[in-house]
């Protein structure tokens, strides 16, 4: 009998609101200066309230903490800075109590050099089962075609181990070696460690860095088919086993080369649109819907039990690996003119000290975010507006402890601050005794009560998160107009036209509408009726970055 999760409807990530964070960032117990599951617990009505329906968790097992816990040593317990592994059952439990779903991480490319498997693999024979659960050479000019992630640290994707005698294979840090999936047993122990999280009741799993997991001398080392051969045996094992669980992909690849990871609805049920976020940042700033258009005709369809997952900004860099040399030129130029903004071709800001802090701004972009064709992904203080922190190294900038109230550091932790993980923002605009949840709870203008409304309106439509997305291409390319559209089994029928302005000026647009010629458009938000749309064109006038969601609805049901 297969073992059920929290959710009911085998679909249920199709119509989430996922809310990204680091246990380490969000609430600190303790007061040891570093956030744990104990401190998430006590914030989860804060998360209730706001709306979302997942929590994806970044990596909390124990690990050298190198890369932020990317670099796992022990697949199947808790890291003790965050508490232990009964401090994650109660979460799991007090988070389903809440309807909200969890999603984790299963780093399964790479492990921690501190990871039994390559403390044993260093020793063992060339050959044996121990050794190979890595990928091993005798020189370093096996996969010269495959890139280097992080090139602004790493020189080779070989490092040379005097121990084993033999060079080891990674595609990120040098202290991160790659598993070998040529090896049986590697399969058979990654499948042991999503076992052990699922049996406890976990939802989802998001799969870091897939396109790597198999190599081949003379490609890339990306996208082969022997990779796709381990993402199905995954997916058919879970199946097997478990109901209504989720398999993320993070493939920082174009549209066409992630596609593969959906399969025929047999590999991942969801993965990020990577391309998307830096386009709609780049038609933003050159006030031209192009970027996105062009993007979006690029997105190939995909299976009806498969989505996108999408975000503005996460824990890590905006990436730029996807445009051309000139539009990230641009980019860097537009979003990041001092050169700490950029880690690895990227940049790493926030989303409201990329918009420079422009409400309007932020709220025009969470607007795409929350009715393009996907699940929305929030990273933890966007909603209030958070800033970053430059002087931070790597990706840091951007993982900063949340800020909660004026108290001293921001109500995160009542350590020393000298104690803190990381500095609280202190700065005069983005500060904490500034921005923070207390004073924006109390403020029912803020950017926390629009987002609060603006989650809650898209919960109650699941044509945003089921439905088909046609654009209108007006003339005036600085208008972004589109109809998401769902007829569900029961015979009801959801249209929302959505018209949103990308310039920092007033602009008209004519749209047309004559397929809908009679429907009533209502404003969402306030329930405001407009006029009739008729066989003429609809002509409509957008203030700076204003966007609208117009119901279309079908004249008998015309608002009084």
């Amino acid at each position: 009998m297969k073992k059920l999760a929290s959710a009911t409807d085998p679909l249920w990530y199709k119509d989430a609101i996922i809310y990204e964070l680091h246990v380490r960032a969000f609430a600190d117990s303790n007061g040891d200066g570093i956030g744990d599951f104990p401190g998430l617990v006590s914030r989860l009505d804060y998360l209730q309230d706001l709306g979302v329906t997942c929590l994806w968790l970044l990596p909390f097992f124990p690990s050298p903490l190198r890369d932020d816990g990317y670099d796992i040593a022990n697949y199947t317990d808790v890291n003790p800075c965050y508490g232990t592994l009964g401090d994650f059952k109660l979460f799991l439990a007090a988070a389903h109590k809440r309807n909200m779903q969890v999603l984790i991480e299963l780093v399964i490319n790479h492990t921690s050099d501190q990871h039994p498997w390559f403390k044993a693999a260093r020793l063992a024979p060339p050959g044996s089962e121990a050794r190979e659960m890595y990928v091993w050479s005798n020189t370093d000019q096996l996969y010269k075609n495959a890139g280097i992630i992080f090139s602004d640290t790493e020189k080779s994707n070989w490092t040379w181990d005097e121990t084993a005698k033999a060079y080891y294979w990674h595609r990120f840090f040098s202290h991160q070696p790659d598993l070998n999936f040529d090896n049986p047993k590697v399969l058979e122990e990654v499948l042991k460690a999503m076992r052990f999280w699922l049996d406890l009741g976990v939802d989802a799993l998001r799969m870091d860095a897939i396109p790597y997991l198999v190599e081949r001398d003379g490609t890339a080392c990306e996208n082969l088919a022997e990779t796709h051969l381990v993402v199905k045996k995954i997916r058919a094992a879970i199946d097997t086993e478990y109901a209504n669980r989720l398999l993320l992909a993070e493939a920082n690849e174009a549209p066409a080369d992630v596609r593969p990871y959906f399969g025929d609805g047999d590999e991942c049920h969801m993965a990020f649109h990577f391309p998307l976020m830096p386009r709609i940042y780049m038609a933003l700033r050159q006030e031209d819907s192009l970027p996105i258009t062009d993007i979006m005709a690029q997105t190939p369809s995909i299976p009806a039990n498969c989505q996108w997952g999408l975000f503005l900004r996460n824990h890590d860099e905006l990436t730029l690996a996807l445009v051309t040399d000139e539009e990230r030129d641009y980019m860097h130029i537009a979003y990041s003119n001092d050169p700490r903004m950029r880690v690895n071709g990227g940049i790493r800001r926030r989303l409201a000290p990329l918009l420079d802090n422009n409400r309007r701004r932020i709220e025009l972009l969470n607007s795409l975010l929350l009715s393009f064709p996907g699940t929305p992904i929030l990273y933890y203080g966007d909603e209030i507006g958070m800033g970053d922190n430059i002087y931070l190294g790597d990706r840091n900038s951007v993982r900063t402890p949340m800020q909660w109230n004026s108290d001293r550091n921001a109500g995160f932790s009542k350590c020393d601050p000298a104690r803190l993980y990381f500095p609280v923002i202190m700065d005069p605009v983005y500060g904490y005794q500034a921005i923070n949840v207390e004073a924006q709870l109390s403020d029912q203008s803020s950017l926390l009560h629009w987002t609060r409304n603006m989650v809650a309106l898209r919960k109650l439509f699941q044509v945003f998160g089921r439905g088909t997305l046609t654009f209108l291409n007006p003339i005036n390319r600085k208008i972004l107009a589109y109809l998401r559209d769902l007829k569900r089994d029961d015979g009801s029928h959801e249209i929302v036209l959505c018209v949103a302005n990308l310039s920092r000026f007033s602009q008209p647009v004519s749209l047309d509408l004559a397929g809908h010629s009679g429907a009533e458009p209502v404003e969402m938000l306030g329930y405001v009726p407009f006029p009739t749309i008729s066989e003429a064109p609809y002509v409509l006038t957008l203030s700076p970055y204003a966007f609208l969601w117009l119901e279309l609805q079908p004249s008998s049901l015309k608002v009084a």
